[in-house]
């Protein structure tokens, strides 16, 4: 069975491209909401990702919540999918500063042009210190107060045996709304990422 483990050389590389990455968007999130987000250390790991869709419908099926997904794909076979999984209790707040009508739909323009920031900003701050590039699939919108959410969480893109699973947490401090982000990655793909951060490594 091919080892999908990182050493711990690869696994502090990682995360250090990871905090740079998350700085980025948290950065730009900030200024285009004028105000203060908080970042908390990411939790990087190994999973089963056939168990994932279950975890979200747990967690989040009950609340008030979007998720959306948007799948990216790199060169030389690096590729994956970020999620960013939402509370909306205090959403309306957010739309009125920004402008938006208070509604679903208007609701929905502003969490994926939320998302656009955070995912575009972070995959594209992490390509670069890989020195890939990502392009990316059309973003899917997930609500827990859809009937269907269940059935669309089993569509999406975890049929992939084991993934490299990183969770973000981006918190504005002015306002109750937060959201989380995790980063997947496929087992093939992953065999790749192992072999960029050798080279990153190595030019150290």
């Amino acid at each position: 069975m091919t080892d999908l483990s990182f050493t711990e050389e690869q696994r502090d590389c990682l995360q250090e491209l990871i905090n740079v990455a998350m700085g980025l968007a948290s950065d730009k999130l900030a200024r285009f909401l004028n105000t203060f987000v908080h970042l908390q250390v990411p939790a990087i790991g190994l999973v089963n990702a056939a168990e994932i869709p279950e975890q979200f419908r747990g967690q989040y099926q009950g609340l008030n919540s979007s998720m959306i997904s948007l799948g990216f794909f790199g060169d030389g076979g690096l590729r994956g999918e970020t999620i960013l999984l939402y509370q909306l209790e205090n959403a309306g707040k957010i739309a009125a500063l920004l402008g938006y009508d208070d509604d679903a739909t208007s609701e929905a323009e502003m969490l994926t042009d939320i998302s656009s920031i955070l995912t575009t900003t972070f995959l594209n701050g992490l390509a670069e210190q890989l020195d890939n590039s990502f392009s990316y699939a059309a973003p899917r919108i997930i609500s827990s107060r859809d009937n269907d959410f269940i059935s669309k969480l089993e569509q999406t893109a975890f049929h992939w045996q084991l993934a490299l699973k990183v969770d973000i947490r981006y918190e504005l401090t002015d306002y109750s709304f937060d959201c989380n982000m995790i980063l997947l990655i496929p087992g093939e793909a992953v065999l790749k990422l192992k072999a960029i951060l050798d080279n990153v490594l190595a030019e150290f």
